[in-house]
């Protein structure tokens, strides 16, 4: 087995154990805020995911271009997985509200630093016609993480919910352990960035818009389904938190378990036209969602997560392709950012809508879920002229 290769089995297996742990939350997300803090509203609720995802927006916006103006993305990657480790240990004590949303702050920065090296390191290391399986088993990785994550927070005792923390934390110190010892750094060439380079980059390839735009809304409607969503099953449907766990891990497994041979498909397919497809499919099942009681809503969180599956991949496979090797963990750094924007939106988009509904005196179900829906396809239609004349400028050149 090739060095390289071996570097990205390691780094992928390293992705989904980050992951896992981060999202076991999800299925909890009641109990770790109005179950913990009694008297939360459905803004504080939320606020308990959406400062989580800020501080990953910050994380975005600075660690692609001090990473790439280091040239050496191991020497940030372990204290960014300790610090990840420690701010989620210092979560299982019950501080006050401020106290608690400053330590989410804190980690969803150290976390997205950590995500965004461990896929820039990927991406180092996947230059050439197999890029597509590179990337795919990447976000293969991240989706099974967030799949597991959801199964295994929801077999926590909700009187206990705290006690995900310690899981989560002792998982993050093993990762952080292991990189130390296994992970290779490519030593990337050295660049002189500052923090407006990823705009700057941005502006020069504007292309790079294509991928940021999509998994912006793809992070919006994900920053939706793990708090809006999430306290929906649990309060509108009656759903336990391990059913909460099962729910999101049928939409999970299947959307992680085909990233992959659809990372294999865009060596073949253009990247920009799968996304479009999945797009398009994958709104109509959001704005479907809604309509589902609690025995149908599993068969269709799986269909959701067949279509959704077209999605993550060529995205990453665009950013690497449209990016050349010394800005690439800034072109990194501008999806991340992206994607932490939309995911940080998401929670306050859900709210926002379903309170909007309720002023215009209707009720929010399943209003909302018809507006995130048609963000998806509204992004989709939107931009498939943009991607046809990529295409159309990219036909005939090599992958």
């Amino acid at each position: 087995m090739s060095g390289q290769r071996a570097n990205l089995i390691v780094l992928s297996g390293g992705i989904f154990l980050i992951m896992m742990p981060i999202t076991a939350v999800v299925p909890l997300l009641y109990e770790l805020t109005a179950g913990r803090y009694p008297g939360l509203i459905d803004w504080q609720q939320h606020a308990f995911i959406s400062i989580n995802l800020a501080g990953a927006l910050f994380a975005a916006v600075t660690m692609g271009p001090w990473s790439d103006r280091l040239g050496h993305r191991k020497r940030l990657l372990v204290p960014a997985l300790l610090a990840c480790s420690l701010t989620l240990l210092a979560q299982y004590w019950p501080w006050p509200w401020a106290i608690q949303l400053t330590l989410r702050l804190l980690e969803g920065y150290s976390h997205m630093a950590a995500l965004l090296l461990m896929m820039t390191l990927a991406a180092d290391g996947s230059r050439g016609p197999r890029d597509g399986r590179a990337m795919g088993a990447v976000g293969a990785c991240l989706s099974l993480g967030v799949a597991m994550g959801t199964v295994v927070g929801g077999r926590f005792n909700p009187q206990a919910a705290e006690n995900v923390f310690l899981f989560a934390a002792s998982v993050l110190a093993v990762v952080a352990l292991l990189a130390g010892w296994l992970v290779r750094d490519a030593g990337a060439p050295r660049a002189r960035y500052r923090l407006a380079d990823i705009l700057a980059l941005t502006a020069r390839h504007r292309e790079l818009l294509v991928p940021y735009a999509f998994t912006f809304i793809d992070r919006v409607t994900v920053g939706f389904i793990i708090s809006t969503v999430s306290l929906y099953f649990s309060q509108q449907l009656g759903l336990p938190p391990a059913t909460i766990g099962l729910v999101m891990a049928a939409f999970l497994l299947p959307y992680g378990i085909l990233t992959f041979p659809v990372g294999v498909l865009s060596e073949r397919i253009d990247a920009g036209v799968l996304m479009v497809i999945g797009s398009l499919l994958y709104g109509v099942f959001l704005a479907v969602l809604g309509l589902v009681d609690a025995n149908q809503v599993i068969m269709v969180m799986m269909a959701g997560g067949l279509v959704a599956s077209l999605l993550l991949a060529p995205s990453l496979i665009l950013v690497v392709r449209l990016a050349v090797p010394s800005q690439r963990a800034t072109a990194m750094g501008g999806f991340h950012l992206a994607g932490s924007l939309g995911f940080m939106l998401g929670p306050i988009v859900g709210v926002g809508s379903a309170n909007l509904l309720v002023a215009q005196g209707q009720s929010p179900w399943p209003g909302v879920f018809f507006i995130i829906g048609s963000l998806e396809i509204l992004c989709a239609l939107l931009l498939l002229p943009v991607i046809l004349r990529i295409r159309q400028r990219r036909k005939g050149l090599p992958a």
